[in-house]
């Protein structure tokens, strides 16, 4: 069966709740969409507007601070929101990665080996089974691999450890200075993944975001393309095989929702680095390639995006009195229309909390391309 880009799209808008917000719980939604970046602490409370029905932030703030919602480093090695239930298999899918990359060669250039640098791992988790300040888990370091060396231990063991971030309090539960607390549970050690983890990670991908490839799942989960075709091959008939736009072998779980490509796709104003944009190699399956520059910055900064017709059409920030968007083409009169009525229900979202949300990122405004841009009222 082949697929066409539109009917890719639109499949990944279905899985990742953006085609229709849907009446589910903070903590079954995120469940659903598999994992919300969360490099900014705001950005998940975006993502689950864009995605729930009715979404109070309350909630999102209640299932932070009873841990049924966790943030931690995982896939790409930067910072999301999963499931409680999800994260130890998410970790240890990705233990092969953590391994190369956070005792790779930086932590050696402190003197540590990578096997000294496990040998501390239940140590520091003892340590931080109460939520621990970042000053305090460094000077814990400090005291056992001298405070020359501290720094760049630090810097390895806090993504290598199993260490939840502990909300912190400020509009969007985490605050700029971080706080950690052990996962619970015994670590994983070495250098491969427990058996059947990346399998787990496989699946939930494919039926958060697919159909994908074999390159759309490594790149989302930053692991090796070869672990990941092995799953894939073992999976055998208990996957959907599809031929995609150009050809590429696409997989995906039976019965999954797979849109017509024509299907509806209301404007959405998704937030900084939001999942959708970044889980494919192909990023044009939401990203027009003339803009992926314009969005995705050389910096790895992704800006806050409309989407309109289910692609990226422009970006957006917060501005007095409402929401500013740009758009990098002329849009019809019915997207802005749309495009206002979410605004307006964006507002009302920040306003309470934080109205000049990523305000810190507006230099990037002046770098922009030329467009169409409109104050939205809130």
């Amino acid at each position: 069966m082949k697929i066409t880009a539109r009917g890719l799209n639109r499949a990944s808008l279905a899985r990742q709740l953006l085609l229709e917000r849907a009446p589910l719980g903070v903590a079954e939604g995120v469940r659903r969409v598999v994992a919300l970046q969360a490099q900014h602490p705001g950005s998940p409370y975006v993502a689950l507007w864009n995605r729930l029905d009715g979404l109070d932030p309350a909630e999102v703030d209640a299932v932070f601070a009873g841990r049924e919602v966790v943030k931690a480093t995982l896939m790409r090695i930067t910072l999301h929101a999963v499931h409680a239930g999800d994260y130890r298999v998410f970790r240890e899918a990705l233990q092969r990665t953590l391994y190369g990359t956070r005792l790779g060669y930086r932590f050696a250039a402190t003197g540590l080996t990578p096997a000294e640098g496990e040998e501390l791992v239940p140590g520091l988790l003892a340590f931080a089974e109460r939520p621990r300040s970042v000053a305090e888990l460094r000077g814990w370091l400090a005291e056992r691999v001298g405070e020359e060396r501290a720094e760049g231990a630090w810097w390895g063991l806090r993504a290598y450890a199993p260490l939840h971030h502990q909300p912190t309090g400020g509009p969007w539960s985490f605050g700029q200075r971080p706080s950690f607390v052990a996962s619970g549970g015994a670590p994983v050690t070495g250098r491969e993944e427990p058996p059947g983890a990346l399998r787990e990670l496989v699946l939930r991908y494919l039926a958060g975001f697919g159909p994908g490839s074999v390159a759309d799942v490594a790149q989302f989960a930053m692991v090796q393309r070869g672990p990941v075709r092995r799953v894939l091959t073992e999976l055998g008939d208990g996957l959907e095989r599809l031929e995609g736009p150009d050809g590429t072998v696409l997989f995906d779980v039976p019965g999954a929702a797979r849109p017509d490509g024509e299907t509806l796709a209301p404007p959405r104003l998704l937030g900084m680095w939001d999942s959708v944009l970044l889980a494919y190699a192909d990023r044009a399956r939401v990203i027009p390639a003339d803009y992926r520059k314009a969005v995705i910055r050389v910096n790895g900064d992704v800006l806050p995006t409309l989407l309109v017709d289910g692609y990226v059409a422009g970006v957006w920030r917060p501005a007095e009195g409402g929401i500013e968007a740009r758009a990098f083409h002329v849009l019809p009169a019915g997207a802005w229309e749309g495009l206002a009525e979410e605004a307006r229900s964006l507002h009302a979202l920040l306003a309470p909390r934080d109205p000049a949300l990523y305000r810190r990122y507006d230099h990037w405004w002046t770098k922009l391309p030329e467009g169409h841009t409109r104050l939205l009222p809130g």
